[in-house]
């Protein structure tokens, strides 16, 4: 016999014996991969929440956890080796994937839970679908702060260094700025496109940012762009690197941070409290119900049906549970109904009510609305205009952003995300 025929024989014949051991059938045909942005120890949970989700069909679920989101999904994609679902924040690209035909429809009971602002259905094609879901959420309008710190004259924290997305925490501030001084509808106009960067509003929401963090020295510009948002381990810490806020992070000492619900990790234990940052923004008190908020998007990237059940089950009762008892009591997420399960220490349940009930409007986070290419040019404009707060710098920044925003306009065409999806009512 010769060699080739022998070894292929050899093959057929392993490979059968493997088939009745349950292997052998492609590990990709039985195990779904799961893309997110969590590591650590909130990657842990989420994990840990889908190993307990294997329902004894045979089919399993792995999770890749990477701080470069963007990028690893691109290069999978380029490979044509896709993950069958991935968790994205940013609507944006979402939706550039949908045009682009590389996400698959959700079926009726996932896309029964993704309502606006979280989740807006898209029309691809002439026909209207929804093509992703949350899975968890977060309320970004908000001031932190040491209990018993006077609001009379904040020293404001600032930490704008993310890696590849540094400059995000200043979108946040003009975002929730332009919020409540101009209201939701105006907001909605700029995040979806329909608004000049140049416009009064949105340079009024610029300068006001500015106003509020005041003078600042060479030095703490320098320390705000480069210190990252969660700020600094404490160097008393024998035990290593865990970060400890902007709030015991910052020199000289600051007393009020902007920041996402999600910071309330980082001060675990100590006694800060978070505020609605309406109070602090120069709004009009008509705005005051208004909310910027994130989340965490789960979308189907492949063919396979079990994809899409994934999805149906990942948005779903049971997930969320398992998902809150896995979970650190500081790392428990939020949810978008007041009948999901919640985060249960003091300071996630005062922010749940507020996600789920109080508020009056809620909306989306301008940026991550954003075609892509316009989100990371806002980043660095932040990050040039926070070195050099001027009047002049600033309509060069604005005028280089709506340029930006007019190269875009070929992608916030037909199945754009919808005006009436970036603000609405808590529970959809």
């Amino acid at each position: 016999m010769s060699r080739p025929l022998a070894v292929l024989r050899a093959f057929l014949a392993a490979c059968l014996l493997a088939v009745t051991a349950g292997a052998c059938a492609g590990e990709r045909e039985e195990t779904l991969v799961v893309l997110g942005p969590w590591t650590g120890d909130e990657g842990e949970a989420f994990e840990a929440m889908l190993n307990r989700l294997d329902d004894g069909t045979g089919r399993t679920y792995t999770y890749q956890g990477t701080r470069s989101l963007r990028e690893t999904l691109v290069a999978q994609l380029e490979a044509g080796d896709p993950p069958d679902v991935a968790i994205l924040n940013s609507v944006g690209e979402l939706t550039e994937y949908a045009r682009a035909g590389r996400l698959r429809p959700l079926p009726a009971a996932a896309a029964a839970r993704a309502y606006p602002p979280w989740a807006p259905p898209l029309t691809v094609d002439g026909t209207r679908r929804t093509y992703w879901v949350p899975l968890k959420v977060d309320l970004k309008s908000l001031v932190w702060s040491r209990e018993g710190q006077s609001a009379a004259s904040p020293e404001w924290c600032v930490g704008l260094a993310s890696q590849a997305t540094s400059g995000w925490p200043g979108t946040d501030w003009i975002e929730d700025i332009l919020l409540h001084q101009a209201g939701p509808d105006v907001y909605t106009r700029w995040a979806t496109g329909r608004l000049r960067w140049r416009d009064p509003r949105v340079r009024e929401a610029w300068t006001t940012w500015a106003d509020l963090l005041g003078d600042r020295s060479k030095a703490s510009v320098d320390q705000s762009l480069t210190m990252s948002y969660v700020g600094t381990p404490d160097p008393a810490d024998k035990g290593g690197a865990d970060p400890r806020g902007l709030l015991g992070s910052v020199t000289p000492r600051c007393t009020h941070e902007h920041q996402s619900a999600f910071i309330r990790y980082v001060y675990a234990g100590d006694p800060v409290r978070a505020d609605p940052s309406a109070g602090f923004l120069r709004g009009r008190a008509a705005h005051d119900g208004a909310y910027e908020v994130a989340g965490d998007m789960a979308a189907v990237f492949s063919d396979d049906p079990a994809a899409r059940t994934l999805v149906e089950r990942l948005s779903g009762k049971t997930a969320r549970t398992l998902w809150r008892s896995e979970a650190k009591e500081e790392l428990r997420p939020f949810f978008p109904d007041a009948t999901d399960p919640q985060p249960t220490d003091p300071t996630g349940r005062r922010i749940a009510a507020i996600l789920t009930e109080k508020a009056r409007t809620l909306c989306f986070d301008a940026s991550d609305a954003m075609p892509p290419v316009l989100r990371d040019a806002f980043h660095r404009a932040v990050l040039q205009y926070f070195g050099n707060p001027t009047g002049e710098r600033l309509d060069e920044l604005l005028g280089q952003l709506d340029a930006v925003r007019a190269d875009a306009a070929p992608d916030t065409g037909p199945g754009r995300l919808p005006a009436s999806g970036i603000c609405a009512a808590p529970g959809g």
